[in-house]
């Protein structure tokens, strides 16, 4: 197998000096309420703005290379470190994200990368903060104190997902210096001035989730219970945040208290949601197929997405639609691992996310499925003739469609509705955790019991013969790997459970460049704190930073 080094080298030409970058550092409010929230209407604005930031194409500076569109876009970048989301198309550089599929670039000085997501959280986290400083819950309305509530909420999300993002996992790559394990990020609260910011270092794991939990019960107190709007945090959203914590912190000492209340929460965030796993139906619909959250019961959380607040490119649509004729998507062909796909059962709806290559081979004879695609008659004769002449290859993915069922106007098609969590995952959570907990025979009812939902005809799904622990949560993980595709769910449970990635085999369809295989945690899971947060934070240090996973391992090459 050829390396293919040098169209690696060619795409590299597109990186951009990190001076482009205007640099920031994390920083609290400095705002008063007299200054910029004097009235519940300002305040209601600040809170929406909060989603609004999250999905705005060019928000964060980074609009060079095409990826900045914000959590959407952070969800691409952790699924391009995995293995079963792969570049089918025959120019790999149309994937924006090859920086991090291949590993290159990760380093502290290389900051158009590794600054992205580290800008892009303590930006949303001064949002939550400009809010949670500005609001006296004794004396204000039960309005403005459901905003404060929401704010608690989101800055426990954003907290929680750079826990597991940056703290340090040992690895057969990288040298883990035993003075940074545990270590996570600073804590930036609404009450952190700029001099703490100046010297704010690394807070342990076990102080940041305190934080995390500290907010969470804010957000609990705070939030209605009667509120299950998807559009923003409810609680259900923060009893799945809980479970999310809880299950981090048992894997820490193996303690069955912390996933005991994993399950807890996570049985109470099904319940409190009212929420059910997607139907089939839902799944395939062409025109809000994961797109919308209001045109399904499995939603909890999502961003809803304005059509004035995108470009035609940057867009979680033109990345990961092959449907989205406008985007990035039919040019670099996101698909499946082609071993992940065939080891999905036929009887499984959830493998329809793909172009079977009997299909592919063969669309006129509809088999093993009739596709249902998005758009025109037009846009439908579209795709079937790209797989006709090949130029739509097999495992292709049909999971995201374009909004609206759009194929050609980028505006209505780009402005998808992005899922933050649904019901399906708190499932999975629940799982887990009465697993690790040692109630395996509870945890294997709850999965044939869900996966009821997802194998509805044939052989009832059945798993009661993974008796083993670590036979389950292999089954476990698999399952969830289906689920939650492209979803930008899977990252954290492949660093948790310390799942290797396998894209380089005899026969893989994953593009050569990033055909790489790791034992165990990929070094580039432990991402590395950017350059301009050290020159600016005396705190942290390149002693007390991750170590630079940049080419740590190798390609595949076939023997």
């Amino acid at each position: 197998m050829k390396k293919y080094f040098a169209l690696f080298l060619s795409l590299s030409t597109v990186l951009f000096a990190a001076g482009c970058i205007k640099e920031t550092r994390p920083q609290g409010s400095t705002l008063t309420a007299e200054q910029a929230f004097a009235s519940p209407t300002a305040l209601e604005a600040m809170v929406n703005a909060i989603p609004s930031t999250m999905t705005t194409t060019n928000m964060l500076g980074f609009d060079d290379d095409h990826f900045d569109f914000g959590l959407p876009s952070f969800h691409i970048v952790t699924e391009s470190m995995l293995q079963d989301y792969v570049t089918l198309g025959a120019t790999p550089g149309y994937n924006r994200y090859y920086q991090w599929k291949a590993n290159r670039f990760q380093g502290a000085d290389d900051t158009f990368y590794s600054g992205f997501l580290w800008i892009g959280y303590y930006k949303y986290i001064k949002g939550a903060n400009d809010i949670i400083g500005a609001i006296d819950p004794a004396t204000a309305s039960a309005d403005v104190v459901g905003y404060l509530g929401q704010a608690y909420a989101w800055r426990a999300f954003y907290y929680l997902d750079l826990a597991r993002l940056y703290e340090p996992k040992e690895n057969k790559y990288t040298e883990i210096p035993a003075s940074i394990l545990g270590l996570t990020v600073p804590i930036v609260t609404e009450k952190t001035t700029e001099t703490d910011a100046f010297n704010n270092p690394r807070a342990k794991r076990e102080d940041l989730y305190k934080f995390i939990l500290d907010d969470l019960s804010n957000a609990e107190k705070y939030i209605s219970a009667t509120d299950r709007n998807y559009t923003r945090p409810t609680l259900a959203a923060v009893y799945a945040t809980y479970a999310k914590a809880y299950l981090e912190m048992g894997y820490w000492e193996d303690k069955a208290e912390y996933f005991n209340k994993a399950a807890e929460y996570a049985a109470k965030g099904i319940t409190q949601s009212g929420k059910t796993p997607l139907t089939q139906a839902e799944w395939e619909d062409p025109a809000n197929g994961f797109n919308n959250g209001a045109a399904n019961n499995s939603w909890i959380w999502g961003l809803k997405v304005s059509a004035e607040n995108l470009g035609n490119l940057q867009t979680f649509t033109s990345m990961m639609s092959n449907e989205a004729t406008w985007g990035y998507a039919p040019y670099y062909l996101p698909g499946a691992l082609n071993k992940f796909y065939e080891a999905i059962p036929a009887t499984d709806f959830r493998k329809h996310s793909w172009i079977d290559p009997a299909y592919a081979a063969d669309p006129a004879s509809k088999q093993p499925y009739d596709y249902k695609f998005a758009g025109t008659d037009a846009d439908k004769a579209n795709f079937l003739a790209l797989l006709a002449d090949g130029s739509m290859p097999p495992y292709a993915s049909l999971k995201f469609r374009p909004m609206g069922g759009e194929c050609s106007n980028y505006k209505p098609g780009n402005a998808a509705d992005h899922p933050i969590l649904r019901v399906e995952e708190l499932w999975f959570i629940e799982i887990e955790a009465l697993a690790k907990a040692g109630k395996i025979g509870e945890a294997q009812s709850l999965l044939n019991e869900f996966m009821s939902y997802r194998i509805t005809t044939g052989t009832p799904y059945d798993c009661s013969a993974k008796t083993d622990l670590n036979v389950f949560l292999e089954e476990l993980l698999f399952q969830k790997r289906v689920e939650f595709w492209g979803e930008g769910v899977l990252f954290f449970d492949f660093k948790r459970m310390g799942h290797g990635i396998e894209r380089g085999f005899p026969g893989s369809n994953e593009c050569g460049v990033f055909q790489m295989n790791t034992e165990g945690v990929s070094p580039q899971w432990n991402l590395v704190i950017p350059v301009l947060e050290l020159n600016s934070n005396t705190g942290i240090t390149n002693a007390t930073n991750n170590p630079n996973p940049s080419g740590e391992i190798d390609l595949y090459e076939e023997d």
